[in-house]
């Protein structure tokens, strides 16, 4: 085995171990993204940081904290970090200062920060400061870390994840709408997670009319709580929503100038946008860019077939998570996605499935568009 190979062996080692420690901010962090950090003398670990939640240290200076809570130095030592270390002045002081100030002889740098300030900067200033960079050491592992983070800073708008639940044959409600429940506890508790994962929980004038729903995370335990987004192109949802009763803030984006009703909703906690329409509905792309200036990564659909449908429509979706119970409801049950436009076979998008689990007595499909919109 040559001498590159063991070494490209080591970075990944002790970046695996920089990715783990990532993980344990995966409900925390946002919007900041997940990041982990690892120093290294020789082959030994002298500490180990990750970045909790915003406005706390980011992994870097935990890490750094650690070796001196361990009576070490970083002084001449490498220092493993799963995405590019900041170089800005944000919630806190620039992380390649903190790196550079503690005489870190090397960093090797997982991903680069899509971060527009940041972005090469980071590594360019510990270049200029003497301290030899490796990057891009398992790169797609840690940037899968912050899927969210890096459409908003791409994108300018949040990633897209659209929850569906159906039965074999591909229904969603019964004939008479009923729906609760086609899945079962397992997977819901599960549907409970990816809300507590996601900055928002977006659903239609469709679904909280016929579900009402709270859209909270509804764990065992403290989780962090997304924020509830209504599409309501004419504001018919009123203050006595359930989901009002379990938010503090809903944010509602609708076309209507109905001037004493939007001030009812906003007594109840409601934040009103006015958007405009595209094609007699709510512009979802000008929806989803002002998600993104709120700072929200990620944003997970729970509609119904006409929500659903219109952003897959619109190339919108980045991630489909689909439960599938073991149950049929036959020709009068309610279809998936409601996609008119498609009249042929050729017409029907592509998709790529990432991952097919069970959970529980039922089945998760994790799938994404094989062509995915950029904006």
């Amino acid at each position: 085995m040559s001498t590159n190979t063991v070494r490209e062996a080591v970075h990944a080692y002790f970046m695996q171990r920089a990715i783990e420690l990532a993980r344990r901010g995966w409900y925390t962090t946002r919007p900041n993204p997940r990041v982990g950090c690892v120093i290294v003398r020789g082959e030994t670990v002298i500490g180990e940081g990750w970045h909790e939640r915003a406005g706390e240290n980011h992994a870097e200076k935990a890490a750094l904290a650690d070796v001196e809570r361990r009576g070490e130095s970083a002084r001449g030592t490498t220092a493993y970090v799963t995405l590019e270390p900041c170089s800005h002045t944000g919630r806190t002081a620039p992380c390649v200062d903190a790196l550079i100030d503690a005489g870190v002889a090397r960093v090797v740098v997982g991903a680069t920060d899509p971060n527009p300030q940041v972005n090469g900067r980071g590594i360019a200033r510990l270049r200029e400061a003497g301290i030899e960079v490796i990057a891009d050491v398992v790169a797609d592992r840690c940037r899968a870390l912050n899927p969210g983070f890096e459409k908003r800073m791409r994108a300018k708008r949040p990633r897209v994840r659209v929850k569906l639940a159906m039965t074999l044959d591909g229904r969603t409600a019964a004939a008479d709408g009923t729906s609760q429940w086609i899945t079962g506890e397992v997977a819901r508790d599960d549907v409970h997670r990816l809300r507590a994962e996601s900055g928002a929980v977006m659903v239609g004038r469709g679904t909280l009319k016929a579900d009402d729903p709270s859209l909270n995370v509804r764990l065992k335990g403290d989780w962090p709580q997304p924020m509830p987004v209504v599409l309501d192109t004419h504001v018919a949802i009123t203050p006595d929503a359930r989901v009002f009763e379990t938010s503090p803030r809903v944010l509602i984006y609708c076309a209507s100038t109905e001037g004493a009703r939007i001030a009812a909703l906003e007594q109840a906690g409601a934040d009103i946008v006015m958007v405009g329409l595209s094609d007699d509905r709510l512009d979802l792309r000008a929806v989803l860019a002002d998600l993104g200036k709120r700072e929200i990564n990620d944003v997970l659909v729970e509609s119904g077939p006409q929500l659903a449908g219109a952003l897959a429509d619109a190339g919108l979706v980045d991630e489909y998570v689909i439960y599938m119970a073991a149950k049929l409801l036959g020709d009068a049950g309610r279809g998936l996605l409601h996609m008119p436009q498609i009249a042929t076979l050729a017409d029907a998008p592509q998709l790529v499935i990432d991952s097919v689990e069970p959970v529980g007595r039922d089945w998760r499909i994790t799938a994404r568009p094989a062509v995915i919109e950029e904006d």
